[in-house]
Parts: structure tokens; sequence; C-alpha cells
């Protein structure tokens, strides 16, 4: 694993992973609600060699710095042809390698942040000399094992009582605050949309060590599936605000705990996304009423670059 070259001045950073323009609007519309909450700290594009030049135009015409990383899958990996998008996942791991950097707080590009959340760069976790022996290895919010969706391909033990939001239902205010503990359900599953890491050699070995053994052909869910299995009961949990899955907000998934005004960071998981139901003039066409807040959110952020002279480039 060769160090790269630091971006930025600031040794804490936000990044997210982006492979094709598909998630483009999103990755643009997330910087600009980082800075619209005033982060202190810049986010990094982490791009593959399949990302096309009229991405790498959009960015740089919005002063976004940007990063090539390798395209990580394991030799034996899982067929994911049910859900492809899981091919792509593997690489959010990239972060663990990131050794320039003192802090990463790794994003998925289709978040929108609602309330600054900077701390997340001062929590506290295991150093990277510890190797990823220690009990705080990197941070991450539950993932919703409800499968609300009734997916026939996800596991059969994913259903609500194995979920650990559904321990929560009855203190809702502290569900706000701190997150489940992973021992309350048997599954002790983290979500990859947000990771607080430390970045470390010797974490980063483990990781793809772990990648490249016989394991990997039964991870459903890629980076998931492996962070869960390699570090279980070895990291932090983060209250749902952190990474409000939009999922959990429905009615007989966990609304009892969901709280508008609290949340720091929506997280548009499944399909569609909030920007795949917009007219052609970029207004809302959902009945989800999150989506309203991405599309409000990409307006304002369109009207502002008109402003400063971004060139229209459709993202």
């Amino acid at each position: 694993m060769a160090e790269t070259k630091r971006l930025t001045e600031s040794r804490m950073v936000w990044t997210t992973l982006i492979t094709n323009t598909k998630y483009l609007s999103g990755l643009l519309t997330l910087d600009y609600s980082l800075k619209k909450h005033g982060s202190k700290y810049p986010l990094v594009a982490l791009y593959t060699d399949e990302f096309p030049v009229e991405g790498h135009a959009a960015l740089a015409s919005r002063g976004i710095p940007s990063q090539r990383v390798e395209y990580l899958l394991p030799t034996k990996g899982k067929d994911y042809s049910a859900d492809p998008r899981f091919y792509d996942c593997w690489t959010k791991l990239t972060p663990f390698s990131l050794v320039e950097y003192d802090r990463v707080v790794q994003l998925d590009s289709d978040m929108l942040v609602m309330q600054n959340m900077d701390e997340l760069m001062e929590m506290e976790l295991d150093p990277p000399s510890m190797a990823g022996k220690g009990k705080k290895v990197f941070a991450a919010g539950h993932a919703c094992v409800c499968n609300p969706l009734k997916k026939a391909h996800y596991p059969k033990d994913w259903v609500p009582e194995n979920c650990a939001f559904t321990s929560q239902h009855d203190t809702p205010e502290i569900a706000q605050t701190i997150g489940p503990d992973p021992a309350v359900g048997p599954l002790g599953f983290m979500n990859g949309g947000l990771q607080v890491v430390n970045p470390s050699k010797e974490v980063y070995d483990l990781i793809v060590k772990h990648m490249e053994s016989d394991a990997a052909i039964d991870m459903d869910f890629a980076d998931q599936s492996l962070l869960s299995d390699l570090f279980n009961g070895c990291w932090v949990p983060l209250p749902y605000i952190y990474n409000a899955l939009k999922t959990l907000r429905w009615e007989n998934v966990h609304s009892e705990i969901w709280r508008d005004d609290k949340v720091k960071n929506i997280h548009y998981i499944l399909a569609p996304k909030p920007w795949d139901e917009m007219d052609a003039e970029g207004n809302n066409t959902s009945k989800d009423p999150t989506h309203i807040w991405w599309v409000t959110a990409n307006q304002e952020r369109l009207a502002l670059e008109k402003e400063k002279g971004v060139k229209v480039d459709g993202f």
C-alpha cells in the first residue's frame, strides 16, 4: 500500500466514492450541504478509472478536490447480479488506506447533510498503532435489518426482531444521542454509508486479507459484511441521526425513533434516488417527503452556482 499525496491542508477530510455520473448530482449536493452547514473540513471525491471526463470537469469547475483510488474487488467474491450496486461497494473500504490523513469520514454520495456534524472528526477511536486490536477500530451507524421491501435475495434473518433499532422503540429520546449496542441483536451489522476511520496500514492489510479469503463468497453486502464480520464487537455504534436511512422514517419500520429536527445526515438508500424523481424543470415529483429535502437543497446549489458563473453541465 503506497502512501499518496495529501490533497488538502486539512489532515481531516470527508470522502465519497464516485465511479460514474449517475451519482454525480448527489455528490455535488452533498458537498453543497456540508458547506451550507458550516463544516470546517473539505470533501474529497475518490474516483476510479471508470469515472468519465465530464465528471472530472464537473468536480473541477466546483473546486472539489478529487483523488484516484484503485477499484477493489475480491478474487472470489459473491454474485451480486440481483443487486449490482454491491460490486462498487468494496472500494468504499479504501479510506482505511488513506494514511496521509489522520481522520477520514466516508460518506455515500446519496446523502444530504441537514446539520453540522464536524464532531465526528474529533470523536475518540483507536489510534493506528493498535493495528485493529482495540474495541474502537471505526465508528458507523447500524444497518436496518428489517427488510421493509421484502427483497427475496436478502438473508432470511433480516427481520424486525433482529434489528438493533427495534431495541430503541421504547426510548426514542435516547436514540437521538446513543447508538444501539451491537450486542442487543444477533447480527451486530453496520451500514457502510458513513464510516469514521483513523487510516492505518495494519488495519487495511487485515481488511484486504479478509476480502481475499474464502469468506468473501458469503458476504451478502460487500464492505458492510466484511467490516461487521472482521471487527465484530470492535466498532463504535453511532446514533441513527448521522446515517439516517430514509426507510427508518416509514410507518411500521422505525418511525418510533425518527425525529426530523434531530437528523444530521439523511441517507437515501435504495432506488429511486431523489434525482430520479424530478421533472424537466428540476422540481420534485416524489411522494416521499424526504425527497423534497434533497430537491430543495439541489435547487439551492444550482442557484448558487449560477450566481458564481459555474458552467451549466447538467449535473
